[in-house]
């Protein structure tokens, strides 16, 4: 089969150089990996810097490349919104009030912390449903990467999905969580460079910003204007956008999924842990530059994608395929490697940090040895991959891969997040109130995805609307059953709830290293670009 590129000898160079350097990484970093905290947590010892890249790199997966620069060329800017009102509140929520109770708890998962929180039975449901999520994530992964392959250099679909597999397998299983990191961190100025000079080339193509708004349909270029009706890309208005989205979707992402989690838990420090997703909250604001503009220039230059039979996805490698030559187009489909590979790790990481300690360790075998858990997640990492595997092909029969990711999210991640708000914050919170919570979100989410009759005009708005009313419902019922039994004792809640005991202060630290400041300057950051792109 034919690809879309013409790939030169000095672009496959390129490409097997990147290949052979994070399996490099993996073999070198082998022998740091010796413990289970080394191996699953990092030895809870690196600076924040890198675990900040490495939060947000590991969210820079083939669904948000390759997704949102489709994204941007059917929708526009108010794609966007999955960016900075989906994500910036709640990660700068995440580092001022979250991670503190992360962090004192020592809890090795999010699972575990709902253990110390609530009971053991609330932390089962949550390592089961998340172990399932993250499978059927690392699917979409390996899917994507796997038809980009055979678009872009004529592979088959399935030699595509097996080689991805085997290279990110091989540098997880080496090195594990550290391995992970370190490659994330690569990566990320890896699918900078190779994306970002579409954008470049884009504004000096059109004139600037305001040639290339002139090039594509008047609403493409405004985040919020449109959203005072439902009569928008998005189908929905903006309560759906701020609460469902913003709010309950973003938060359950960025506060409570292991995937971005984990980083945090590597961290050498309190203040450590609380800065790495406010750094990464600044590096998340520029993101847009690397997708979501580039869907607008594909759309300015290529003006009948999605109306010619060539689905939006392809907008990023047509720009490539137009504009990289020999050697750039090396470095381009590194980027998209780089992209697809850094979802797929954090994905089998977070999956196999659940599955060692809070499914084998927690019910199969409690008393073996650290370095049989050691074994045990490298066996589950090959398992995981495998699964996988199969699961990349349950991704492509849903017509869309975004909305498939966002429905996953709706039905498992939703509902955890109603159970940690209560319980982080309110500790009247029982143990049971948690459990109900959880699992209530859990059934409820199914009832309004397949059994209430309720038409909406796009999936996004069917998912906000899902969402928030998930969390409604979570929430109420947490409290309801919570009213009528038997909370904990602050004793037994100290370290792990808001108000029993001491906040951290920074005082005695220069602003810049301060998390309270950090915050403020990325949101003001955050409002100032919404306003600009009103």
């Amino acid at each position: 089969m034919q690809g879309l590129f013409h790939v030169s000898a000095i672009d496959y160079v390129i490409i097997l150089a990147y290949f052979v350097f994070v399996l490099m990484v993996g073999w070198l970093l082998r022998k740091y990996t010796r413990t289970g905290e080394d191996f699953f947590l990092s030895g809870r010892s690196l600076p924040a810097w890198i675990t900040g890249i490495a939060f947000m790199s590991a969210n820079l997966g083939s669904q948000e490349v390759l997704g949102m620069s489709a994204g941007g060329a059917e929708y526009g800017m108010i794609e966007t919104h999955f960016y900075w009102i989906g994500a910036i509140p709640a990660m700068i929520f995440m580092g001022l009030y979250m991670m503190p109770f992360y962090w004192a708890s020592r809890a090795r998962s999010v699972p575990e912390y709902l253990k110390l929180r609530f009971n053991e039975a609330t932390r089962g449901v949550n390592a089961f449903s998340f172990a399932v999520m993250t499978v059927l994530v690392s699917g979409i992964g390996l899917y994507s990467m796997g038809i980009v392959l055979q678009a872009l250099l004529g592979w088959s679909l399935v030699v595509s999905i097996i080689v991805s597999a085997v290279v990110v397998l091989a540098y997880v299983f080496l090195g594990g969580l550290t391995s992970s990191i370190f490659t994330e961190v690569t990566q990320f100025f890896l699918i900078c460079l190779g994306i970002l000079p579409l954008t470049i080339i884009g504004l000096v193509k059109f004139g600037g910003w305001h040639g290339l708004v002139s090039h594509i349909p008047h609403n493409y270029g405004h985040v919020w204007a449109d959203l005072g009706t439902s009569h928008n890309a998005l189908g929905t208005n903006w309560f759906a956008v701020v609460f469902g989205l913003g709010f309950v979707m973003g938060f359950a992402y960025w506060t409570t999924d292991f995937l971005v989690v984990q980083r945090t838990f590597a961290a050498r420090s309190m203040r450590a842990a609380q800065v790495t997703p406010i750094y990464a909250s600044f590096i998340k604001v520029f993101v847009p530059l690397v997708d979501i503009v580039v869907g607008l220039v594909a759309l300015a230059v290529f003006p009948h994608i999605g109306h010619d039979g060539t689905s939006y996805n392809m907008a990023l490698p047509m720009l490539m395929a137009k504009y990289y030559s020999t050697g750039m187009i090396g470095l381009g489909i590194t980027a998209l490697l780089a992209s697809f590979m850094t979802g797929m790790a954090g994905n089998i990481t977070a999956f196999t940090t659940v599955w060692t300690y809070d499914i084998y360790q927690a019910y199969i075998n409690k008393k073996a040895s650290d370095r049989h858990y050691v074994w045990m997640g490298r066996l589950a990492m090959t398992v995981g991959m495998i699964l996988s595997i199969f699961t990349a092909f349950i991704a492509g029969s849903f017509p869309s891969i975004m909305d498939y990711m966002q429905t996953l999210f709706s039905f498992f991640s939703v509902p955890i997040f109603a159970t940690f708000l209560l319980g982080m914050f309110w500790k009247r919170t029982t143990a049971w109130g948690g459990f109900s919570s959880l699992v209530s979100g859990i059934i409820f989410a199914c009832i309004f995805y397949w059994a209430l009759p309720i038409h909406f005009a796009t999936p996004n708005a069917k998912t906000f609307w899902q969402s928030f009313w998930v969390w409604v419902v979570a929430t109420a019922i947490g409290i309801l059953v919570s009213l009528f039994t038997k909370p904990k004792t602050d004793e037994e809640l100290k370290g792990i709830v808001y108000g029993v005991q001491k906040y951290p202060s920074y005082k005695h630290l220069r602003w810049y290293k301060r998390p309270g400041y950090l915050a403020c300057i990325s949101l003001a950051l955050f409002v100032a670009l919404d306003i600009i792109f009103w």
